[in-house]
C-alpha cells in the first residue's frame, strides 16, 4: 500500500487522527498495566483498521465471482407462492428466518405482530409476512417434518422453502432465498425486512415509522443495530469462526445484527444485484449482507430502538418507542399484549408522566451491564 495514499488528507480526516491517537493511547495504557482480554485488543485493532482505511474495494474485488447466477436460484423451491405479493401498494415485505421444526414460533408470530389482517385493519397498511426455510436436517425425521410443513402451509399459505439443509452454515443461502424471492415476486414493496423467528416487532410503532418515511420518499435507507469495525472470530471452537482462507482481513465492513434489519426498496434491488456477484461461502449472513451493501455504496444507520442480540427490558416506558427485541421464544403473546396496550401511549402525555418515563429509561437503559440491546442514548429520545 502507498503510505502517501494512506495518509492523504482525502482519506484521513482530523477526527480520524484523533481516533488513531486515542486508540494507540488506550492500547498503550492497557498493555502497560498488565494482561488484557485478547478480544478487547482485537476489537480495538479492528475498529482502527476499519475507519482509517475506510474502503473495502479490495475485499469486494477478491470475493467477486467471475460470473453471476443470472438471477437463477441455486436451489429449487419446494414450497412457493408466486402470487403472494401481487398488490402494487405493499408497504412492507417481511421475511422471518425460521427452522422447519419451529411451528409454535411461527404460530405465535401469525397471532401477534405478523398478522397481516390486523395491521391492515388498524393502519390501512398492506404488509406481507413470509417464513423462509430449508429442509429438515435429520434424515430420520425429514419426511415427517416435511409433511407437517406442507400441511401447515396449506392452512396459512405463508411458507417459502428451498431444497437446502436448514443449518447455521446455510444462513447465507437462506438470505439469498429471500433476496431472490423479493426480486422475482415482490419488487414493488416499499420496504424489505428480515428477522429471526424469536424476534419481537412492535408492529404499530414500525408501521407508523415506515408510513412517515414513505411520505418523504426515503432512499439508500438501511437500519438496524449496527456493528462497526467488528473483527472476524478466529477461535476455531466458536460457531462464528471464520478462517483466513475465507476472509483474510482484520475487520468486516459495517453491518447490522441479523436479528432484524430493514431497508428501502432501492436498497433491496442493489443488494440483490451484489448478491449475484459475491462469493456466498461466507456463512455469516449479516456479514454477507454488509459486504453486498458495501459493494453498492450503501451505509447502515443505527436505530437505537432496534435490538441487537439482546432482549429488551420489560417496561411500559420502553414499549412506547420499541421497534424490535430479540430472544422471545416463549413470551411472544404476553409481550404483544403488554406492549400494544393503549395505556402505554398515555405514558407520554403529561409533564410528570414524561419525567417519570425519562427517569425509568435512564435507570433501565444506562446500566453498565446492559449490552446488545437499546443503548443509553435511547433514554433521552
Amino acid at each position: 500500500m502507498d503510505i502517501r495514499r494512506f495518509f492523504s488528507g482525502r482519506r484521513v480526516k482530523r477526527w480520524q487522527f484523533v481516533q488513531l491517537f486515542a486508540t494507540c493511547f488506550i492500547l498503550s495504557v492497557m498493555m502497560f498495566w498488565g494482561p488484557v482480554n485478547y478480544d478487547v485488543v482485537n476489537h480495538m485493532k479492528s475498529y482502527s483498521y476499519r475507519y482509517l482505511i475506510n474502503s473495502y474495494d479490495f475485499v469486494n474485488n477478491s470475493l467477486s465471482l467471475k460470473h453471476g447466477l443470472n438471477g437463477t436460484p441455486r436451489y429449487p423451491y419446494l414450497i412457493n407462492h408466486e402470487d403472494r405479493c401481487q398488490e402494487q401498494d405493499v408497504l412492507l415485505l417481511l421475511f422471518v428466518k425460521t427452522a422447519p421444526e419451529n411451528y409454535h414460533r411461527r404460530l405465535a408470530i401469525r397471532n401477534t405482530w405478523g398478522n397481516e389482517k390486523y395491521i391492515h385493519a388498524l393502519f390501512n397498511a398492506n404488509i406481507k409476512t413470509l417464513f423462509a426455510l430449508g429442509i429438515p436436517t435429520q434424515p430420520q425425521m425429514r419426511e415427517e417434518l416435511q409433511q407437517k410443513l406442507i400441511w401447515e402451509d396449506q392452512i396459512y399459505q405463508d411458507i417459502i422453502q428451498q431444497d437446502f439443509e436448514d443449518t447455521f452454515y446455510n444462513l447465507t443461502v437462506k438470505l439469498l432465498l429471500q433476496f431472490n424471492w423479493a426480486n422475482s415476486y415482490c419488487p414493488q414493496a416499499k420496504f424489505f425486512m428480515t428477522a429471526d423467528d424469536d424476534i419481537f416487532i412492535h408492529m404499530p410503532n414500525l408501521i407508523e415509522y415506515l408510513q412517515s418515511l414513505e411520505q418523504i420518499g426515503v432512499q439508500d435507507f438501511w437500519i438496524g443495530h449496527v456493528h462497526r469495525g467488528a473483527p472476524p472470530v478466529r477461535n476455531k471452537e466458536s460457531k462464528y469462526y471464520v478462517s483466513y482462507e475465507m476472509y483474510q482481513w482484520p475487520a468486516y465492513p459495517d453491518y447490522t445484527a441479523g436479528a432484524a434489519y430493514l431497508f428501502s426498496n432501492d436498497v433491496t434491488a442493489k443488494v440483490y444485484e451484489a448478491s449475484q456477484t459475491l462469493n456466498s461461502s461466507l456463512y455469516i449472513d449479516d456479514v454477507f449482507m454488509g459486504l453486498c451493501a458495501n459493494k453498492m455504496g450503501v451505509v447502515p444507520q443505527d436505530h437505537v430502538f432496534f435490538s441487537g442480540e439482546g432482549k429488551t427490558p420489560y417496561h411500559p416506558c420502553i414499549y412506547e418507542k420499541m421497534m424490535t427485541s430479540h430472544g422471545h421464544d416463549q413470551d411472544m403473546r404476553g409481550l404483544w399484549k403488554a406492549a400494544t396496550d393503549p395505556k402505554v401511549k398515555t405514558l407520554s402525555k403529561g409533564f410528570f408522566s414524561q419525567i417519570y418515563c425519562k427517569l425509568i429509561k435512564i435507570i433501565i437503559l444506562c446500566r453498565p451491564k446492559l449490552v446488545k440491546t437499546y443503548s443509553c442514548r435511547g433514554a433521552f429520545l
